[in-house]
């Protein structure tokens, strides 16, 4: 077989079997990646921000040497991985989407996240474009262009936001694994719309030392990838520890109950989104899961007690500096949602705290008697770039539909999938299933049971 002939639109465990049998090496999975983002036909001019195309063939020849010589420091050694544009990479500026920050200095560390990738052998292909400094679920840059789902290319649908080039990457083969993060829903919403696997863990779980912040209640690090298992080694190295590279026998379906939840997840929800979505659920059923409706009565009072949210909040107080500066330089959409934290006080916050700490304490009793709770991570299919351009109503609206299911396990501190769920040729929208704060462990093989049910879908 030649080098050629493994194709990086694969599982990670099917790209690491390939570089472990020598079928192909981590030069030629490199090679393959830098010249689908230079191909002129594809978009990855949009989808990076910048390529670091010498740096990536130096590692790969090195770890491919390294190889040689036995040595297999992870699963994801020798395979090519792109970075969100608010981690730090040694020597280069993070710009978070930004050109406020262009003129910045370079950062002197690698962040904790992209260290432990670089340790794992990993090679860095590049930075991904994304909504300005993290602020929005649509993955709209006006400074940069806007990355596209691949469901109907041609048409030009949002990738979504805001990890939108971290999803593009993976979905056009321009990497096999897009480091992301997710405040309210910035990793589950690309893949969702891109139809990737994404996976936000609790926020604790991974450092976020070297990653610029938007929230630093909710941010959280992780993977979006093909599958389950790639998302699970990912994210295993990101949280400090060893990928579990034996397969588990997945769990059984039968005998697992999963709590579906009605209220709050479907308001607006689009007929389409919602049919793919149900349909999902028949499957879990049909293969044995027992799928318990219930409502969640707190999640009502979201609205209420986001008045001013985490994120605007601890946004200005991160920005305010910089906007007395250069307000002018930043994406008028953006700076508007940073300057709803300005009028809110040190008592709104302190509220905002202590309505947090309620709400967490009232879900994790409820999420721990489920093996998993499930909703539509997205309850609309990927919209259509032109009229978000072209409205800041549209965008507006949109924008609070597209991140009202993820934020509201960021609020409870939760951990969770976006998951395909689509048909073939369908468009994709994600089931998104989630545990409770500190269950991620519990979620994975969970998770996969789903994977492997809904699979045959697609």
């Amino acid at each position: 077989m030649s080098h050629d002939a493994i194709d990086l639109q694969r599982p990670l465990s099917d790209l690491a079997a390939a570089l472990d049998a020598g079928r192909t090496t981590s030069r030629a999975l490199t090679e393959q990646a830098l010249a689908r983002i230079a191909d002129p036909a594809g978009q990855g001019s949009v989808v990076f921000t910048q390529v670091d195309a010498q740096a990536a063939r130096d590692a790969a020849d090195g770890l491919d040497a390294l190889r040689r010589a036995g040595a297999r420091l992870s699963p994801l050694m020798g395979i090519p991985v792109s970075v969100k544009d608010l981690f730090d990479v040694a020597g280069q500026v993070t710009r978070a989407g930004s050109t406020v920050l262009s003129d910045a200095a370079p950062a002197t560390h690698d962040a904790l996240a992209v260290a432990r990738l670089r340790q794992a052998g990993a090679v860095i292909v590049g930075r991904t474009n994304m909504t300005e400094f993290a602020f929005s679920g649509l993955g709209l840059n006006p400074h940069y262009g806007t990355p596209r789902s691949p469901w109907q290319r041609e048409v030009g649908h949002i990738a979504g936001g805001s990890s939108s080039g971290a999803a593009a990457s993976v979905a056009d083969g321009m990497a096999a694994v897009g480091l992301g993060t997710d405040t309210g829903g910035s990793i589950r919403i690309p893949a969702a719309f891109c139809g990737l696997t994404g996976f936000k863990p609790t926020a604790s779980r991974t450092p976020r030392d070297g990653a610029l912040p938007l929230s630093t209640t909710l941010d959280s690090v992780g993977p979006i990838g093909r599958s389950v298992d790639c998302c699970a080694w990912v994210d295993a190295i990101l949280s400090g520890n060893v990928p579990n590279e034996t397969p588990a026998a997945p769990r059984d379906l039968r005998g697992m109950r999963f709590g579906v939840l009605t209220n709050f997840v479907l308001d607006g929800a689009e007929p389409a989104a919602l049919a793919i979505y149900e349909r999902a659920l028949a499957t879990l059923a049909k293969a044995g899961a027992t799928l318990v409706e219930f409502k969640f009565a707190p999640f009502d009072t979201l609205p209420a007690i986001n008045r001013f949210g985490f994120s605007p909040i601890e946004a200005y107080a991160w920005h305010r500096k910089l906007l007395a500066e250069r307000a002018d330089g930043y994406d008028p959409r953006v700076l508007v949602r940073i300057r709803k934290g300005e009028p809110a006080g040190a008592a709104d916050y302190v509220d905002l705290i202590n309505a947090r700490a309620a709400l967490i304490a009232a879900a994790n009793p409820v999420w721990q008697s489920f093996d998993a709770v499930l909703c539509p991570t997205v309850p609309l299919t990927p919209p259509a770039i032109a009229p978000l351009e072209a409205s800041d109503e549209t965008f507006t609206a949109t924008n609070a539909l597209v991140l009202r299911n993820p934020t509201a396990i960021n609020m409870i501190d939760g951990c969770a999938f976006s998951l395909p769920c689509q048909g073939q040729g369908e468009a994709p929208i994600g089931l998104m299933v989630s545990g409770a704060a500190g269950d991620d462990a519990r979620l994975f093989p969970v998770a996969r049971a789903i994977e492997q049910a809904l699979r045959p879908a697609r």
